[in-house]
């Protein structure tokens, strides 16, 4: 029986859980394709104010790995745009003038930020707050300007000026209305919160009205309806979202405010459904995530013929947030009626204040600010209308361990949700910690999804998990396990490795006891690593446990092209490596050529099945691009040319890019060589830098020039550039033995510490001497170029495109 065609409009995050219910209950029954216009897989959208404020890193929000794509025989296509809906035929059409039929299609556009109509708002620097691009935006405005202005005193506008207050900007919050986040707290509730912020260095604007944006090409005044003026070099618009309808008003589905769904989350069209931000079900439309996750269950029952029962009802909303660094909950109609009573508790000493809205002995609303432990009591207590008549008033206010010592997870029912962002209740915890043994936090998110999202019902969970498991509970530091496959910690899977002598991913798996036969897109290629570096010299790689770009020997781009970077010793080339690529550029028509940060020839836009003919025709070694391995060593021109040069940097650069070149390494790691303290390579942001002084060369390690910036710290200063290339030998070698799997310098120096590293690379000769004999042994393991082998064997290469799709990387 052939499977139906299921095609997901829109990569986000209520889309992609839809898909996930479904492979649940139907793992075969659809083949499935995705369309995202953003090119990214699948992210935690909530988590985008984190990285705006340097707590988390864009990898780290990753829900759906391009991997996970892979191992559920999805097509991702990302950075394609579904644009119109043959809803008769069945087919959609793309803005890359591509068609694919489908027998079932979910539209889950989302929504997109609402820019106000002001005079002046197609400027630069004037934008929404959204996406990664908008984060990124951000932090590179940051760089160069001063002053910004967010317009909103919602959650998202609070928590943009959160961010940028700490990438270093001094900011203004502009509100409409006297009081910040109207939506999800009360006048009291919002005045402590404004205190709060201006504490941590906000500034508001209350009650104002933008009426003009004013600049030349760029922002950089606003004008107000009142005639104040103030200086803006950045505006953030975050006044709301409006439902992305355009497909579906496009192609003659109904729609509203959103795209109209009944209970099921079908839509006016036969066999086309909608869920999320972009659909309105009984004229409503959900920005939260709790709502869209009831959704995505739903529409997988129904989809899946399952029995979905008396489908979506609707819910009642409620937000339980950190914002800037404090908490707050609100739940149901929390402001004051004529029709209602209140209990309110507040202590300005401590910063909390709890309120409780009641009608005819019901609780129906609830604000918490400062302290929101009784949030999820609370919640049930409206969701299922429990009548408080016979409890005293005050005492729904503190929680069931205050009042009997007894933890407030025993009093709440096994149907009442834990986690509101993921939709899992008590009752899914507790079968997951008894059916898996599970013993930590970390392994019931890998399990059941909670706190997955926003974090804040970690302490919560972690008290279910005591309270279920009773004296069996063993409180310790929370292990941070490779995977869900595993218990076991990176450190704990290379000791094992090392004692019982194991040589293959598989043996690791099963004498280790993997809970997956196959294991997963995290822990193969970190076993793979792992076991090479262990055994250098007798490890045979294994290219299928390698990430997808790295088997290609390319880099994925967000059209389903493929970037191709020749290595350059240095940044130095010739005219002949030159004439090769614009040779190659015109045979494979390759639309681009771009100098890259490294100081490399990037050749993007290369088809999938002209791979293997773009490497053959260059002849030239790859740069590892895409690789977890040594990349480029970027140099300066040193003293042979620069009036200011007092080493030779492009010969020490190509030395030890050549000496290093292809070697395998936790994460990707970068190289600089400045020949003077001008630092024109850029040598104090990279995992390794070497910056020349009038006789010695200093050598700096942990740097990191992306999103997570951090400064390279001194490991030592050396006279001569053999002693350069031992020290960097020995200092590789031990981040390579020491570091987990995916972890850069800059983060296990920081992790382990500077002095740690001097101690045993530096200090202790014996130490330094024995690491760089290791090292030596990894070295004379790469004799032969993996990338040769991939240009060689083309049936190989073949079978490998039939079996990998061009969207994953």
């Amino acid at each position: 029986m052939s499977k139906r065609k299921l095609l997901l409009v829109g990569n986000g995050m209520a889309g992609v859980r839809c898909i996930e219910e479904i492979i649940k209950l139907s793992p075969d029954r659809f083949e499935i394709t995705v369309f995202g216009t953003e090119p990214h897989p699948n992210y935690n959208r909530i988590m985008l104010s984190s990285v705006l404020q340097g707590d988390t890193s864009v990898d780290d929000i990753v829900l759906n790995s391009y991997e996970w794509y892979a191992e559920n025989n999805i097509r991702l296509y990302t950075g394609e745009t579904v644009i119109t809906i043959d809803t008769e035929k069945k087919i959609v059409f793309t803005d890359k003038n591509r068609s694919f039929a489908y027998d079932d299609l979910i539209i889950a556009t989302g929504s997109n930020p609402f820019i106000l109509p002001l005079p002046g708002a197609d400027k630069q620097g004037v934008i929404g707050f959204r996406n990664i691009e908008d984060c990124e935006t951000m932090i590179r405005a940051a760089e160069k300007y001063q002053r910004a202005v967010v317009i909103g005193g919602g959650l998202l506008g609070l928590e943009a000026a959160r961010g940028l207050l700490n990438l270093g900007m001094e900011v203004d919050v502009v509100h409409i209305l006297d009081h910040l986040m109207e939506r999800q707290l009360d006048p009291t509730a919002s005045v402590m919160l404004k205190t709060e912020l201006e504490k941590q260095g906000m500034n508001f604007l209350m009650n104002h009205h933008t009426e003009a944006i004013l600049g030349k090409k760029r922002v950089e005044k606003i004008v107000f309806k009142d005639g104040k003026i103030v200086k803006a070099d950045l505006v953030v618009m975050a006044v709301g979202i409006k439902p992305n309808i355009a497909l579906a008003k496009a192609s003659g589905i109904e729609t509203n405010r959103g795209i109209v769904v009944n209970d099921y989350m079908e839509t006016s069209a036969p066999d086309i459904y909608s869920l999320g931000e972009c659909a309105e079900h009984r004229e409503m439309v959900y920005g939260l995530v709790a709502p869209l996750w009831e959704q995505a269950k739903v529409l997988a029952k129904k989809i899946c013929d399952c029995d979905a029962e008396a489908g979506y009802q609707g819910s009642i909303l409620s937000t339980k947030l950190k914002v800037s660094g404090v908490n707050v909950f609100s739940a149901g109609e929390f402001i004051d009626s004529s029709d209602t009573k209140a209990i309110r508790v507040q202590d300005d000493f401590e910063g909390v204040y709890k309120k409780i809205v009641v009608r005819n002995d019901k609780v129906v609303g609830a604000v918490l600010f400062g302290d929101t432990t009784e949030s999820t009591k609370l919640l049930n207590m409206i969701n299922n209308g429990v009548s408080v008549a016979e409890i005293e008033k005050v005492n729904i206010l503190q929680s069931t361990d205050q009042q009997t010592g007894e933890s407030i997870v025993a009093s709440i029912a096994d149907e009442e949700i834990i986690c509101g962002c993921n939709g899992v209740s008590k009752g899914d915890i507790v079968a997951a910690i008894k059916t898996n043994n599970l013993s930590t936090v970390s392994e019931i998110k890998d399990c059941t999804s909670a706190s997955r999202s926003c974090g804040t019902c970690k302490n919560l969970v972690g008290e279910l998990l005591e309270h279920t498991l009773g004296e069996a509970f063993e409180k310790t530091e929370e292990k941070e396990t490779i995977c869900a496959c595993t218990d076991l910690t990176h450190e704990e899977v290379v000791a094992a490795i090392r004692e019982k002598g194991l040589s293959h991913t598989r043996e690791v798996m099963n004498v280790l006891g993997w809970q997956t036969e196959e294991g997963c897109s995290k822990c193969r290629p970190a076993i793979n690593y792992y076991l090479g570096m262990v055994h250098p010299i007798d490890y045979e790689d294994e290219r299928e446990s390698r990430f997808v770009n790295e088997r290609m020997h390319a880099n994925i781009q967000n059209n389903g092209t493929y970037s191709v970077v020749p290595r350059m010793y240095g940044g130095v080339t010739n005219a002949a490596d030159l004439r090769k690529i614009a040779d190659v550029a015109d045979k494979y028509e390759i639309p681009l050529l771009k100098i890259t940060g490294g100081q490399r020839i990037d050749l993007l836009g290369v088809k999938k099945e002209d791979l293997p003919g773009v490497w053959k025709d260059l002849d030239m070694p790859s740069g590892y691009a895409y690789g977890k391995a040594i990349r480029t060593v970027k140099t300066c021109v040193g003293e042979n040319f620069c009036r200011f040069g007092t080493q030779d940097s492009i010969g020490l650069g190509i030395a030890l890019e050549k000496k290093f070149e292809r070697l395998n390494t936790p994460h990707k790691v970068k190289m600089g060589v400045s020949a003077c303290p001008r630092n024109c390579a850029e040598s104090s942001i990279k995992d390794v830098g070497i910056i020349g002084l009038d006789g010695i060369w200093e050598v700096y390690v942990g740097g990191n020039g992306g999103t997570d910036l951090r400064s390279a710290e001194l490991l030592c200063k050396v006279k001569t550039a053999d002693e350069v290339l031992e020290v960097v030998a020995a200092f590789l070698q031990y981040y390579r033995e020491n570091a987990k799997y995916l972890e850069r310098t800059s983060h296990w120096l920081e992790r382990v510490g500077l002095d740690h590293v001097k101690a045993v690379v530096i200090d202790d000769g014996t130490a330094r001497a024995q690491l760089a004999e290791r090292m030596e042994l990894a070295l004379a393991a790469l004799i032969q170029d993996p990338w040769k082998d991939f240009i060689k064997n083309s049936k190989k290469q073949e079978e490998l495109f039939q079996t990998t799709s061009l969207q994953l990387s």
